[in-house]
Parts: structure tokens; C-alpha cells; sequence
């Protein structure tokens, strides 16, 4: 029941309303018997300031941060986690003195997912598709988990060269490479590995996201019998074009559901101090696919 001891916890962006997030927050609070609620706020254009500072004025416990506000929002935020800094990106605001901190739980998420998946990524080389603002997320949480090396392709490949150098100003010389998406056989051939193993790829980039089901960034089936593990980011549909492609040469393949569940369930434990464990996130798991649709 919600009463004068009741903490609001929300998601700020543009658009929310077909966000999962209440499902995975209200049934966290509701299993652990938290007095807490989480609710969709529509920010329009320009809003975001106001926003933060009107979320803080109104005693919230914090916020989820959605597009297209993940960077807009930095500049309102009384502190920033250094993993933030390091992506640019927040998606995740703590209450803290005078204001909110910001945090990426993103790629903690997704980190935590692919090791409930049983994917290990340490000494692994990894390749990346796409060259936006997910895709350099994800080559900063390789190298900070140790993997050996990333090869980013990318349509234009000065996108991915950008990402290529930034990476290896950071975590040395060596460790990304930046290819035009057409030359993944001289990418991947040239490449060191567990020839047996086949690679990690991670799809960075939109294509096979809703409506446009049936696209893969690469359609060649020579690519996919290279592929050990395929983690496709897009969660909308939960099995994606790509993913089948994975399957099909015999490889495993896993979804963006899982990194949308953690993101939220380390936001929870960012915002309350409680520790999720992986029997409760598998409830709220069930209750984000049942909002969605899918059996």
C-alpha cells in the first residue's frame, strides 16, 4: 500500500512509456518488502534540468535515465561514479548531498548477465558490431575485465577507429582494432584464437530491432560458423535475426533481456542497499517477460 512512508523511484526520458523497468523495480520492492515505487516520467525536450532538480526537490530516492538523456543529464548531477565518467553515459541517479550522483549501470549489467550465462570474457578476443555510444561502452567493460582484444566493425569505419583509439590510449596499443564491417574476414582471420572456440560477438548496433525483425548486421553464414557466443544487445523481439544466425552454425546466443533485467536489479541495490540474488532477479525476470508478451 502506498502511504506517507512510501520512497518514489522513476525513469526519466523520451519515450517511457513502453519501458519494462516498473516491472522489474515494483517486483523487486513488492518480494522484499520494500515501502518503494517506480514510476515513468516523460521529460520533453529541453526538460532535463528541470527535471533532475524537480525529482530532487520532491524527495525521490533516485532514477533510471533512458535516450535520448543518458549524456544530456550529466551536467545537473552533483557527482559522477568514474565508470560514468569513463562512458559519458548515465543511466542511473543516487540521492546524495545537494543532488544526485550518476551512475552507468549498463554495462555492469551487462557484465553480470553474460556471467549468469555462463560467458566468460577474460582473455578472450572479442569482437564488437557497431560503433555508437553502446559499442564503446562495451569495449571499456572488455578491457576492464581483461579481455585479450577487441575488434570493433563498424559501416563507417572512422566511427570505429575513433572508439579503436580511445580504448587504446587507456588499456594499451594493442588491444582494439577498427575494421569497415565488409572486411570481417581479414579482421577475424588475422586475428588470435582458440580456433576451436570461435569468437565472443557482442551486436552493438539497432539493426534487427523492432519493427525491422528480420535483419542482421552481417548476413553472411561464413561470419556466423566463426562465432562461439553471440550476445545480441536488442531485447525487442527477444530472439533476434542474429541470434538465429548464431544458432544455425552451431554456435550459443543470448539476448539484450538479460543486461535490461541486471542494469535494473544493480540500480535497485544502488538506490536501497539490498542484495538481489539471482532466485529473486529470475521472479522479476519472469514478470518483465510477461509485460512484454513473451512466454
Amino acid at each position: 500500500m502506498i502511504d506517507g512512508y512510501t520512497r518514489t523511484c522513476g525513469l526519466i526520458g523520451n519515450p517511457v512509456e513502453h519501458t519494462m523497468s516498473p516491472a522489474i523495480h515494483n517486483t523487486l520492492a513488492q518480494c522484499l518488502g520494500d515501502n518503494l515505487a517506480y514510476l515513468p516520467f516523460h521529460v520533453e525536450a529541453g526538460l532535463v534540468g528541470d527535471a533532475v532538480r524537480g525529482a530532487y526537490a520532491l524527495n525521490l530516492l533516485g532514477c533510471n535515465v533512458t535516450v535520448p538523456y543518458k549524456s544530456d543529464v550529466i551536467p545537473y548531477l552533483v557527482e559522477l561514479d568514474p565508470l560514468a565518467r569513463q562512458i559519458g553515459a548515465v543511466n542511473t541517479l543516487v540521492r546524495a548531498e545537494g543532488g544526485f550522483k550518476g551512475y552507468n549501470t549498463d554495462m555492469p549489467g551487462l557484465y553480470r548477465a553474460l556471467r549468469r550465462d555462463g560467458v566468460q570474457v577474460e582473455d578472450k578476443t572479442a569482437v564488437i558490431l557497431g560503433a555508437g555510444g553502446v559499442a564503446r561502452a562495451v569495449a571499456v567493460l572488455l578491457a576492464q575485465k581483461g579481455a585479450e582484444k577487441v575488434l570493433i566493425l563498424n559501416r563507417t569505419v572512422e566511427r570505429a577507429q575513433a572508439i579503436a583509439s580511445e580504448v587504446c590510449a587507456a588499456y594499451g596499443a594493442s588491444f582494439a582494432e577498427a575494421w569497415p564491417l565488409d572486411e570481417w574476414r581479414q579482421a577475424l582471420d588475422g586475428a588470435s584464437r582458440e580456433r576451436s572456440e570461435g569468437f565472443l560477438v557482442i551486436q552493438a548496433t539497432k539493426v534487427g530491432m523492432y519493427p525491422n525483425v528480420g535483419e542482421a548486421p552481417i548476413e553472411e553464414k561464413e561470419f556466423y560458423q566463426k562465432v562461439g557466443i553471440g550476445y545480441d544487445l536488442v531485447f525487442n523481439p527477444a530472439r533476434t535475426r542474429f541470434m538465429e544466425l548464431v544458432e544455425e552454425a552451431g554456435g550459443r546466443s543470448y539476448g539484450g533481456l538479460g543486461m535490461l533485467l541486471y542494469q535494473g536489479v544493480i540500480a535497485y541495490e544502488l538506490w536501497t542497499g539490498r542484495q538481489v540474488d539471482d532466485a529473486l532477479a529470475d521472479v522479476a525476470y519472469g514478470k518483465m517477460k510477461e509485460a512484454m508478451g513473451i512466454d
